[in-house]
């Protein structure tokens, strides 16, 4: 028989493992309000909305990566309690099927099932307000029909369910259900609060980086800082393999900015030059190696052409009529990629063309 000291050391052991082995996303995901970086104007309205338990029905909208599912993860564990929590919240997902048949019958049943009563410790510690609150992640996926089948949902078990509606772009969702929630807008976190939040993920894994490497890792991340948390784990990761140097046998520990650049994918400022230096000569041939050359190394397509972009129409040399066409061109050829072309065609038809209007 294992005795219960043994299995308290298990389940400890395992805890720390599981811990461990999470993605840093997830473990610094905010556990409460207080926690969430750069939504002050949100988090002080959500705030009295807590003290009261009284939700309405929500919409939450802005850029990715800025906390909108993290808030109000946080806000249902700040009413429910771990306990509840499972049971008071359902939490749908862009990966989860949500056609009008998911409305008609996942949903619905989850939102006209009856609150049970929470136990007296739980009363002592969270509000436990009597209701359920479903979270549609990714609302502006759903069909019109199913968002038009929602909007019935809502309003016939609004007593017992409470919605939280969560998007990326307030203009998919419908007329008739966004005016049935109370909007909360999502801004891009601020260079502060991100370089704050990055600083402590640092500090808690104990990583040691060179000057400069967080403000580059935001730079690249645009204000998500979903996927700078993402860059700074797999940097780590990258830099703890252990590679030696020829020369000294040494190990360097700290991310350097280049590890940073090639885990984002960002092509290095000597390769936008000399590709714009390949298409300034005019040389087909030229043109034609080089394209061939990028796309061997393997970088984004999409990536090279925001940089080039930068690069070009940024160039106070360049007339604005020349910065037209080149604009005009790189636009055409970025529908092109998302309507899913080749790259190496789209790249090379591209070069060729500004190589025409410089």
């Amino acid at each position: 028989m294992v005795s219960e000291v043994e299995r308290s050391a298990r389940n400890e052991k395992y805890e720390q493992e599981r811990i461990e082995h999470t993605p840093w996303v997830e473990k610094y995901r905010p556990k409460n309000l207080d926690d969430v970086a750069s939504q002050e104007h949100t988090v002080k309205v959500l705030k009295r909305t807590l003290v009261s338990a009284n939700l309405p029905h929500m919409l939450f909208y802005g850029p990715p990566g800025t906390g909108k599912t993290s808030t109000i993860l946080a806000l249902a564990k700040q009413l429910y309690g771990p306990n509840l929590f499972k049971s008071r919240v359902l939490e749908l997902n862009a990966s989860d099927e949500r056609g009008i048949s998911i409305v008609r019958q996942k949903i619905k049943n989850f939102a006209r099932l009856t609150v049970s009563n929470p136990t007296k410790e739980d009363l002592e510690n969270y509000p436990c307000p009597p209701y359920k609150i479903i979270i549609l992640d990714e609302a502006d996926s759903m069909t019109n029909d199913a968002q038009s089948a929602l909007r019935r949902t809502m309003e016939t078990y609004s007593n017992v369910t409470r919605f939280c509606l969560v998007c990326n772009y307030i203009t998919r969702i419908i007329d008739p259900l966004a005016s049935r929630c109370s909007k909360f807008r999502f801004k891009s976190l601020t260079n502060d609060d991100a370089l704050a939040r990055l600083q402590y993920v640092a500090n808690e894994e104990k990583v040691e980086f060179e000057d400069d490497v967080l403000n580059q890792v935001l730079r690249i991340s645009n204000g998500d800082l979903r996927k700078a948390i993402t860059y700074l784990q797999s940097a780590t990761r990258l830099q703890n393999t252990t590679t030696f140097s020829d020369e000294d046998m040494q190990i360097d520990d700290k991310i350097s900015v280049n590890t940073i650049l090639e885990v984002g994918g960002v092509v290095s400022e000597s390769i936008i030059k000399n590709i714009i230096t390949t298409i300034e000569s005019k040389n087909s041939k030229k043109i034609i190696d080089g394209t061939k050359e990028i796309i061997l190394q393997g970088f984004s397509a999409q990536q090279l052409l925001d940089q080039l972009h930068d690069a070009l129409i940024l160039d106070d040399a360049r007339s604005s009529i020349t910065k037209n066409k080149i604009a005009l061109i790189l636009f055409d050829t970025d529908r092109k990629l998302s309507n899913g072309t080749d790259e190496h065609i789209q790249l090379l038809n591209s070069f060729l063309q500004i190589s025409k209007v410089i």
